[in-house]
């Protein structure tokens, strides 16, 4: 399938609106793990991702490699990292800043693996959105600790190797791939390895202790994660990064420390001080750099009469 270089109106907003529901996430998220052991959390994620949506949705035509394949990087290597992370070393709003290291990750492993070519453009706003992240870096506090941002950094990167998976899945296919069947099907395979991390680590009866003394706002946060975080937002992500260049689409996700930070803040009263508010500034200056002008450039350039 061919890919393009520029998002069209309607693409952009599904790009937002998932970024929306990315953003917001990680307050609910913290909410979760009062109730929930984040290994035990994540396998509930992605159980209730699969059942009982699998019954009803068609398994996509793709090879049973990558759906275990994006199993396991997005399901143990994303979130259950994540989760970990987020319980106890690093805040939400900060959360939402540094898995964006992500979208380097993309970008990075498109490259090696699919020869896509990065406008300057892009890779100075990169840089710039890079140099946001390294504030925090400077400034771990009780927000964020370095163990908290080595854990995210590593899901970032499973993150970007599940981004590569559905791409050579689309690109192999040789055909659209229906990414709700694809996270649907896929998420089943999420399941196994975190609950036996969970069992590693939080123990065999943390899980089932937790479900019996969870209340209503924990599954009620269980049931977004599967629904609105993985069904919908994963699966319009995964589709976008199946018509467009890693490089047009990665970016937009740099947006998410937005909705993060500004939730996370309103919802939980996260502190803001103001190192926080320049690596904001720098992550979202390179989002315009990087993504937003090159698609404002090039539409007010007059074109070529034929």
């Amino acid at each position: 399938m061919p890919q393009r270089a520029h998002l069209s109106a309607l693409h952009a907003g599904l790009a937002l609106l998932v970024v929306l529901v990315w953003g917001s996430n990680f307050v609910v998220i913290k909410w979760a793990l009062k109730d929930f052991p984040p290994f035990f959390f994540a396998a509930l994620r992605f159980f209730f991702s699969a059942f009982p949506f699998i019954v009803f949705i068609r398994r996509p035509r793709v090879k049973w490699k990558w759906l275990a394949a994006y199993g396991v990087l997005l399901g143990a290597g994303q979130f259950g990292l994540l989760f970990l992370a987020m319980r106890a070393d690093i805040s939400p709003g900060m959360t939402s800043l540094v898995v964006q290291m992500q979208a380097f990750f993309t970008i990075a492993l498109s490259v090696a693996i699919f020869h896509e070519k990065i406008r300057r453009v892009t890779l100075a706003g990169l840089i710039l959105a890079a140099a946001g992240l390294a504030v925090i870096g400077w400034n771990l506090d009780a927000t964020v600790t370095l163990r908290g941002v080595a854990l995210v950094l590593a899901a970032a990167f499973f993150w970007a190797c599940a981004n590569m998976v559905v791409k050579k899945a689309a690109l192999e296919s040789k055909a659209s791939v229906p990414m709700l069947a694809f996270i649907v099907w896929s998420s089943v395979f999420a399941v196994p390895p975190l609950l036996a991390l969970s069992f590693a680590f939080e123990g065999f009866t943390a899980g089932w202790q937790a479900c019996l003394s969870a209340n209503w706002q924990g599954w009620l946060a269980v049931a977004w994660q599967s629904t609105g975080n993985t069904l919908f937002a994963f699966a319009a992500w995964s589709w976008l990064l199946t018509r467009y260049d890693a490089a047009v689409i990665s970016p937009w996700a740099l947006l998410v420390p937005v909705f993060g930070m500004a939730s996370a803040a309103l919802l939980i009263d996260e502190p803001f001080p103001p190192w926080k508010v320049a690596a904001f500034a720098m992550v979202m200056g390179g989002i315009a750099i990087g993504s937003i002008l090159p698609v404002v450039s090039s539409r007010l350039r007059p074109r070529r009469s034929p």
